[in-house]
């Protein structure tokens, strides 16, 4: 299985026309923010730090080359082109890899794996932005990157995020600014329900080693002039020992 032409075209749309400066994208978070919070979870929980680490769903990269300094070897995969060549020319001395990935379709995390072998992998809000029936493929294709060695650190707003995001799009003035354009693209974040979770890492034959909540910052600001930030659930899987 592998995703549909419209769900790749919207993100290639959304990528083409997205403005270039840092913060402009509804979760292109400051890594202090995100990736380095997310890191002080994951670190301690890693079985192998010196595996590859693959930033699944690295868009335009900001999270991706912090990671590349913290790690000897990051790839960061994403399914849009336009979003890699952003994250390219971002990081002009090479720090990272970038290649496209589609990471629903199983052949595809089954190469990344033989060419790696077992990797660590990161994830932030990419499940929910899935479309239902891709969500247990896209698991599926992360249990084939981590292989016996490797931890996945995954991070999805949760069901109570949904109710924020619809405040947001139906206020009186309409969606602010950077939530706009990822609903306008199609890309409407799809709930998630917190149980169902664990069980797609289950199918995929993936134990959670350790779970918590942590707001999922974002880059707009509320009315109040408060940075809004998502309820999301972190999670930390791999096979079990």
């Amino acid at each position: 299985m592998s995703v549909t032409s419209r769900y790749l075209e919207a993100w290639e749309g959304f990528w083409r026309e997205a403005p270039d400066e840092p913060g402009a994208v509804f979760w292109d978070a400051e890594p202090a923010l995100t990736a380095a919070r997310h890191l002080a979870l994951f670190e301690p929980r890693l079985t192998d730090p010196g595996l590859p680490l693959v930033d699944l769903g690295c868009g335009n990269g900001t999270q991706t080359r912090f990671l590349a300094d913290r790690f000897p070897r990051v790839i960061g995969a994403d399914l849009s082109a336009a979003a890699l060549d952003r994250a390219r020319a971002a990081d002009p001395a090479g720090q990272a890899v970038y290649r496209r990935l589609d990471a629903v379709e199983r052949t595809h995390a089954q190469a990344l794996h033989a060419e790696l072998g077992d990797a660590n992998l990161y994830m932030r809000g990419v499940l929910h932005q899935c479309e239902a029936g891709d969500r247990q493929a896209l698991v599926d294709g992360i249990a084939a990157v981590v292989g016996e060695r490797g931890r996945a650190f995954l991070v999805e707003p949760s069901e109570a995020a949904g109710s924020v995001l619809r405040a947001l799009a139906t206020g009186p003035g309409g969606p602010p600014p950077k939530l706009a354009p990822v609903l306008r693209h199609g890309i409407a974040p799809g709930e998630v329900a917190d149980a169902a979770v664990p069980g797609y890492l289950t199918a995929a034959g993936l134990t959670v080693l350790a779970t918590g909540a942590l707001p999922l910052t974002t880059t707009e600001h509320g009315p109040d002039g408060i940075r809004i930030e998502l309820p999301s659930t972190w999670y930390v899987t791999g096979r079990a020992a």
